[in-house]
């Protein structure tokens, strides 16, 4: 299995994160995407990729919640970052007007370049978005990317699904959101989604699945995401890890 979103460089791990990588090689989790947040997390995340550079990939962007006024500076940094070709896709980047609306104008901008760049080096794009999937699917809709876009976290229902397929047809990040007895509208989703679009993602060290949540969420729980993917889609486990891997090794190139 892949974990396709994963902040494990995150210092929640601390010293306890060799022994988080041990139990993650035990249950067969191959490889981890690391994507980006801010510049702060920049170094850490680049830091945690030297410790493990055969099993991590990273991905760069500025996240939409860390989007100020001085974006563009920020930006810029991430534009020297990809050049050096180390990266494997751009995220996580967006919309998010669930906090706050103050940058609202800022994210979209913020948005807009990132697409762009995205582009310009033929990277994928993975996609944070939160109460704001109008203003999301505008944007794309305006910059038209062609290259391979993920909705990173998607929590919603197979109306949303329908909506995002009238601009784009993306791939779809599923986490530990899906084993929640209050997500029945997005394992009805997984259908309209099919397998085919499918990502394994643990979103750590947020959003643990059933049956550890409350607790610090970290990649060997991946295997739950999978086993109710397989449950709702009628696939057996095998199935699910294969197809899912495959997609993200089809879209990272990993």
């Amino acid at each position: 299995m892949i974990d396709t979103h994963t902040h494990l460089y995150f210092p929640e791990y601390g010293k306890e994160i060799d022994d988080v990588m041990q139990r993650c090689a035990q249950n067969g989790i191959s490889h981890f995407i690391l994507p980006n947040v801010d510049e702060e997390s920049l170094p850490q995340m680049k830091d945690f990729h030297s410790r493990y550079p055969d099993i991590t990939s990273m991905a760069i962007g500025l996240h939409p919640t860390e989007v100020k006024s001085d974006w563009k500076k920020v930006i810029e940094k991430v534009e020297d970052e990809l050049k050096s070709g180390q990266y494997v896709a751009v995220g996580e980047i967006g919309m998010d007007l669930y906090w706050d609306k103050t940058y609202k104008s800022n994210q979209i901008e913020a948005f807009e370049k990132q697409l762009l760049l995205a582009e310009q080096y033929k990277l994928p794009v993975i996609i944070h978005c939160r109460d704001a999937l109008k203003e999301t699917l505008e944007v794309i809709e305006k910059i038209k990317p062609t290259v391979p876009i993920v909705f990173h976290s998607f929590t919603n229902g197979p109306r949303e699904v329908k909506e995002i397929r009238k601009i784009c047809n993306p791939y779809f990040g599923i986490n530990g959101v899906v084993t929640y007895k209050n997500a029945p509208e997005l394992r009805e989703a997984l259908k309209e989604i099919g397998i085919d679009h499918i990502l394994l993602e643990t979103d750590s060290p947020y959003l643990t699945p059933v049956p550890h949540r409350g607790k610090r969420n970290e990649s060997t729980y991946i295997s739950f995401v999978r086993d109710k993917i397989a449950e709702t889609l009628g696939l057996t486990k095998e199935e699910t890890e294969q197809l899912t891997d495959r997609n993200t090794r089809s879209i990272f190139e990993i």
